[in-house]
């Protein structure tokens, strides 16, 4: 060992100015900050094992890692657990009778114009997820005729209207019927069921709803609308479970189906897609109208101040 230590030390002693080689003198150099970066390392580890002593090993003091989550900046409208405003406004909100399972959605989605045949098959994927669903051809009726004429029929809790640009999915509007609100996402990462490695087919079954890490008052809100499309009375026999996992403002959809082992000791999850991301644009209440409608919340650049600026 002291051998070693002894070789270490007179490597980095090493003047590599006196190199007149240029590679050799780099690579040398290179070698050095690489031997100090290590024993730095390796003095830290030795500084917390004698901490941990110290303490005793059932007291050791974790350093949590710091990412851009845990230091987000601090934002006043974050929800606390048991908050009373936050309670009362749940139980008046739009979606409150759909939280309590007294209400079922039925949901109607329809496209763009002009449909591809992978835009049928993605609506074909979401008529799986959601059970009490179905599709209606957009042909050349504009938003606000779909809306005005699902409003007059009656019935109806939700429409979702997937938009794409040149074959690629891009946006998903989802309209809150028959008063709104109205939500604008951007679209991303579709994967469509049968591009799944080894998925499942659903079944009829109402899924469990996952709604994770919504946390201000934004958030709180899209994640209720967004639960709203699942009835709220699960039938547990069928096992599958819908989740909304936001993360740094992005929503990431998945389904699946959980499975128990023989002992039942342990579950595993089979994925029975579709997959996709959703980025909030704008929140606006009321049904869909762009130019005099009101907006609960719009995204604009100016507020991307920050990597730890989150909004949900």
């Amino acid at each position: 060992m002291s051998n070693t230590s002894s070789v270490d030390a007179a490597f980095l002693q090493i003047d590599t100015s006196s190199i007149k080689n240029k590679q050799k003198r780099t690579k040398i150099f290179q070698r050095q900050q690489a031997e100090k970066t290590r024993l730095k390392s390796k003095e830290k580890r030795a500084k917390r094992k004698k901490t941990a002593l110290a303490l005793g090993e059932d007291e050791q003091v974790k350093k949590k890692p710091q990412t851009i989550d845990s230091t987000r900046e601090v934002d006043e409208t974050l929800i606390t657990q048991n908050d009373e405003e936050i309670e009362n406004d749940e139980a008046q909100d739009e979606f409150a009778n759909y939280f309590t399972g007294s209400v079922e959605p039925k949901i109607i989605i329809t496209s763009c114009y002009r449909p591809t045949k992978r835009s049928y098959q993605f609506i074909r994927d979401l008529l799986h997820v959601f059970p009490n669903s179905v599709y209606y051809a957009r042909k050349k009726y504009p938003i606000k005729t779909i809306v005005q004429t699902l409003n007059e029929r009656g019935g109806f809790t939700d429409l979702l209207i997937i938009n794409e640009d040149h074959k690629e999915f891009n946006a998903l509007t989802h309209i809150h019927l028959p008063n709104g609100p109205t939500a604008y996402y951007k679209m991303s990462s579709v994967v469509l069921c049968d591009e799944i490695s080894n998925h499942g087919n659903p079944t009829s079954h109402h899924p469990e709803v996952i709604l994770n890490n919504f946390n201000t008052r934004l958030g709180h809100r899209v994640g209720r609308m967004l639960g709203s499309l699942i009835h709220q009375k699960p039938e547990f026999r069928g096992r599958r479970v819908v989740t909304f996992h936001n993360q740094r403002d992005f929503i990431f959809f998945r389904h699946h189906r959980y499975i128990f082992t023989p002992k039942r000791d342990k579950a595993e999850l089979q994925e029975l897609g579709p997959r996709f991301t959703l980025k909030l644009q704008w929140l606006q209440h009321g049904t869909f109208d762009t130019q005099h409608g009101e907006f609960e919340w719009m995204h604009k650049n100016e507020m991307d101040t920050s990597r730890r600026r989150f909004f949900l």
